[in-house]
C-alpha cells in the first residue's frame, strides 16, 4: 500500500526553519519564528539585500489540466530539490493554498508525493495568518462603507453603485448574491452585495503586487469602492480606511520561509486564483528569493493560457521581473483527456488519444516561446499507470514540436527523479531570451482583451453586451485604459466552455462583466460562466479530514 501525501509529510525529517535560513544567509534576529519550521522574514531585512545580484527565474506553467490538476506545484517542488541535488543554490516561491479548495476539490496543495513543502498540514490550514488578515481587510473597507452611509453618507455614494463585496476563504455558494442591511434603521440601508472567495479579492492582487508597505498602503487607498449619483469614483481612502487596512495586513506582507521534503527553502506567500484573479504568488517573495539564490523556481496557476500569461503581462509587465525559462508541465493523463477520453478511462493505455490531445500542449507551448520567447522544456510528470509506448508517444510529439521532453519521477522519487530536468532547466536559462508580451500597454482594454482572447485563446473574435462595452468606455474615460488586462474564465478550456477539449479555435468569448481593480493596477474581465465565489463539489474533501486521537491531522491528500 503506498503512502498518502500526509503520511509522507508526516514523516518527513525537517530541521529547524533557523537552519533553513542560515543555508541562505538570512540571519536569527531577520526572523519572526511560527513554531520550530516555519517563520516570517523581516521586511527590513528583505529591503537591505535588493541591491545584491539577482539569480536566475524560472517559471513553471502547465497544459489545460484535468479536473484533478496536473501537478506543477509537486513539479515546482521536486525541481527545486533537483537544482539543490545537483549543486545550484536554488529555492522555491509558491502560493499559499486557499481553505476553500483544500475543504473542496484539492485537499490539499503543498505538493505530493515525495515533492511536497512542509509543514505539509500548518500550510494547507491557516499557516501564518495571512489570507485572515487579508479578509479582515476586506471585511473592515466593506464595514466602513456600509457605517459612513448609516451617518449620513458625506461623500454622497449611491447605494446602487457600490461594488465592493465582503469575501470568505470557504466556497460558499449561498452567498455569492446577498442582501445586507434588514432588520431596521439600525442596521443600515439595505442593498444588494455578495461574498467573493479571499483568492479572488481585490487587496489579495494588492498584496501580492505590493512592492512594500508604503506601496500596499497607497494601492490600498486606490481601491475604489463604489459611485456617487453623479458617477464619481469613491477610494477607500476617501474612507479613511487603507491605513487601518495596512496595519491589519503589515505582519502578513512578510514572506513566509518554510522548506521542502528534502530541505530547500522555500517562500509560501500570496495566493490569489488564476482562473479567477492573477494566478502568482507575491512580488515580495519572489524578488526577495532572487537576491537570497542562484536559481528560484516559481508557479503560476492552472495552464499557460491564464496563469503563465498573467505572469507576463501582469506581474512582469508592472514589476519588472523576468523569467529566464519556463518549464510545461504535462501529464499523460491529460493528454488522453484533451484527446477525448473520460476521467474514468484515464488509467487505460491509449496511445492515439493522448496524440490527439497533444494539440493543447502545442498550443501552450506556442504561447511560451512564440508570444513570450522565453526558452522552454516539457515536463512530463510521470505517473505510475503511464506505460512505455504513451511516454514514448508524448516525448516523439514534443520533438516534432521543436522541444525538449523530460521525464521526470520527482513524485515518487523526489529530487532525484528530476535531475535531467533541473539540468535541462540550467542549459535554458543560459540561452538569451527576450520577453514578449501579449499586447503593448497603449492598446485599448478591448483591444487587449481581443490580443488576449486571439493569440492565447484561439479565439475568432470576442463579444459583449451593450452595457458591458459602455462600461469599458467609461474606464478607458476615467483612464484606466492603461491598465493591463486580468480575464476570469474557467481553467478547463481555452474557451469559456469547460467540455471544450484540446485546443478549440474560432470560438468567441463573451465578457458577462467587467471588475476595476484600481489598487491592483488591472481591469478584470470575467468571461462566461465563472464565478468569483465557487462552491463545494458532491463529496468536498472536508469530509475526510478530521484528528485521530494524538491530535494528528489525517486525511488532508
Amino acid at each position: 500500500m503506498s503512502l498518502s501525501n500526509i503520511d509522507i509529510a508526516q514523516a518527513a525529517r525537517m530541521i529547524p526553519i533557523s537552519e533553513v535560513a542560515a543555508r541562505l544567509g538570512i540571519p536569527d534576529e531577520s526572523l519572526e519564528p511560527y513554531g520550530r519550521y516555519k517563520a516570517k522574514v523581516a521586511l527590513d531585512y528583505l529591503a537591505a539585500i535588493r541591491e545584491r545580484p539577482q539569480g536566475k527565474l524560472v517559471l513553471v506553467t502547465a497544459v489545460s489540466p484535468t479536473p484533478a490538476g496536473e501537478g506543477k506545484t509537486t513539479t515546482t517542488v521536486g525541481l527545486g530539490d533537483a537544482l539543490t541535488r545537483i549543486g545550484e543554490r536554488a529555492m522555491i516561491c509558491l502560493r499559499e493554498p486557499a481553505l476553500g479548495p483544500v475543504f473542496g476539490m484539492k485537499g490539499g496543495a503543498a505538493g505530493g508525493g515525495y515533492a511536497q513543502v512542509v509543514p505539509m498540514e500548518d500550510i494547507n490550514l491557516h499557516f501564518t495568518g495571512d489570507f485572515s488578515a487579508i479578509a479582515v481587510a476586506t471585511n473592515l473597507l466593506a464595514a466602513m462603507i456600509d457605517n459612513h452611509i448609516h451617518h449620513g453618507n458625506a461623500l454622497q455614494i449611491d447605494v446602487r453603485r457600490i461594488t465592493w463585496r465582503r469575501v470568505l476563504d470557504i466556497s460558499d455558494r449561498a452567498l455569492r448574491d446577498v442582501v445586507v442591511g434588514l432588520g431596521g434603521p439600525g442596521n443600515g440601508y439595505p442593498r444588494e452585495s455578495g461574498f467573493d472567495i479571499v483568492v479572488a479579492s481585490e487587496v489579495m492582487a494588492i498584496f501580492c503586487l505590493a512592492t512594500d508597505l508604503r506601496d500596499l498602503r497607497e494601492r490600498l487607498g486606490d481601491i475604489v469602492v463604489g459611485y456617487t449619483r453623479d458617477r464619481r469614483p469613491v477610494h477607500a481612502r476617501d474612507l479613511g480606511a487603507n491605513g487601518a487596512m495596512t496595519a491589519v495586513l503589515r505582519d502578513a506582507l512578510a514572506p513566509n520561509l518554510v522548506q521542502t521534503l528534502e530541505n530547500t527553502p522555500a517562500f509560501v506567500h500570496g495566493g490569489p486564483f488564476a482562473n479567477i484573479a492573477h494566478g502568482c504568488n507575491s512580488y515580495l517573495a519572489t524578488s526577495s528569493a532572487l537576491h537570497l539564490a542562484d536559481y528560484v523556481v516559481t508557479e503560476a496557476g492552472f495552464g499557460a493560457d491564464l496563469g503563465a500569461e498573467k505572469f507576463v503581462d501582469i506581474l512582469c509587465r508592472t514589476t519588472g521581473l523576468r523569467p529566464a525559462a519556463a518549464v510545461i508541465v504535462a501529464t499523460i493523463r491529460a493528454m488522453k483527456f484533451h484527446g477525448g477520453v473520460e476521467v474514468a478511462d484515464l488509467a487505460t493505455e491509449d496511445v492515439a488519444a493522448l496524440e490527439r490531445g497533444t494539440v493543447n500542449l502545442a498550443r501552450h507551448l506556442e504561447t511560451i516561446r512564440g508570444t513570450f520567447g522565453l526558452p522552454a522544456v516539457v515536463a512530463i510528470n510521470h505517473r505510475a499507470e503511464d506505460t512505455d509506448a504513451e511516454v514514448h508517444a508524448l516525448v516523439a510529439a514534443v520533438e516534432r514540436m521543436g522541444a525538449v521532453a523530460v521525464v521526470a519521477k520527482h513524485f515518487a522519487e523526489g529530487g532525484a527523479g528530476a535531475e535531467q530536468l533541473a539540468r535541462e532547466v540550467v542549459r535554458l536559462c543560459a540561452e538569451p531570451s527576450d520577453l514578449g508580451f501579449t499586447y503593448p500597454d497603449e492598446a485599448s482594454l478591448w483591444e487587449k482583451m481581443q490580443a488576449i482572447a486571439r493569440r492565447i485563446y484561439g479565439a475568432s473574435d470576442i463579444t459583449a453586451s451593450t452595457a458591458v462595452r459602455a462600461q469599458i468606455r467609461r474606464l478607458e474615460d476615467e483612464g484606466y485604459g492603461r491598465y493591463p488586462v486580468c480575464v476570469a474564465k474557467t481553467q478547463y478550456s481555452f474557451s469559456t466552455d469547460p467540455k471544450l477539449r484540446g485546443a478549440p479555435s474560432g470560438h468567441a468569448v463573451d465578457v458577462r462583466e467587467v471588475r476595476l481593480a484600481a489598487g491592483a493596477r488591472f481591469v478584470v474581465m470575467v468571461c462566461g460562466d465563472i464565478m468569483t465565489m465557487p462552491g463545494l463539489p458532491v463529496a468536498p474533501a472536508a469530509m475526510t479530514i478530521d484528528v485521530d486521537e494524538e491530535g494528528r491531522i489525517v486525511g488532508l491528500f
